[in-house]
């Protein structure tokens, strides 16, 4: 995405202020309150034993309630690819050394041009102000699970030494859905280094066929 003149604000290199806020979210965007993350908050396990835990459950209890989760997850793989493409966005989400004021003025000029939803736009605006950018990521990992889940589905992270093409994620969804008995999201990231093949991770579980592994697991044997 083009430099945003917004992201200038960076250059400012301003200490963060004393965090003198509740760690449980408290959302209150314009029509939409949300006071959920204060009830039902696991102390183990589960989505909500994280901080980002319990934004993300409160962004999807809005999406939800709203019937927009589909375009609330639209606007999120948005900002993920805003992310990865944009150094300038990447540095304002992460660095500590930008002022809530000035993170929040930024994502105010930064919303129309990603073409966020209404719930979306006003959830930033709030992790801004709360000083919670550094979450980001996390966030939009767990609204997408919370979902997966909703609809029935689960998700699996796929990495591959290459990009796999259309037929091949059909295929791999078909194998991965008789696996465990429901729908798989797909998650594509590309790695280089494994050579060939691909890794799947599924929950706890991992499934390696990489030709990375299969020539480190071939050394090994050669060695005995």
């Amino acid at each position: 995405m083009p430099c945003i003149a917004a992201l200038r604000l960076l250059g400012a290199r301003q200490l963060m202020g004393a965090r003198g806020f509740a760690e449980a979210p408290v959302l209150h965007m314009g029509q939409y309150s949300c006071f959920g993350a204060y009830q039902h908050v696991e102390t183990s396990g589960g989505i909500q034993a994280s901080l980002a835990g319990r934004y993300a459950t409160a962004l999807f209890g809005l999406a939800r309630d709203e019937q927009q989760i589909d375009a609330v997850t639209r606007s999120l793989d948005s900002l993920e690819a805003a992310l990865a493409d944009s150094a300038d966005f990447a540095a304002l989400v992460s660095s500590p050394l930008v002022s809530r004021t000035d993170a929040t003025k930024a994502i105010a000029a930064l919303v129309p041009a990603l073409g966020l939803d209404p719930i979306t736009a006003k959830f930033i605006g709030v992790i801004a102000q709360n000083g919670r950018l550094n979450e980001l990521r996390n966030i939009i990992r767990l609204v997408r699970a919370l979902a997966l889940g909703h609809r029935g589905e689960t998700i699996a992270e796929v990495t591959s030494a290459h990009p796999l093409n259309d037929q091949q994620v059909v295929e791999l969804k078909a194998k991965l859905r008789s696996r465990v008995g429901r729908e798989v999201g797909i998650k594509a990231s590309v790695d280089p280094t494994l050579l060939g093949g691909i890794v799947v991770r599924l929950g706890s579980q991992m499934i390696d066929a990489s030709i990375r592994t299969k020539l480190n697991t071939l050394a090994l044997a050669m060695r005995g």
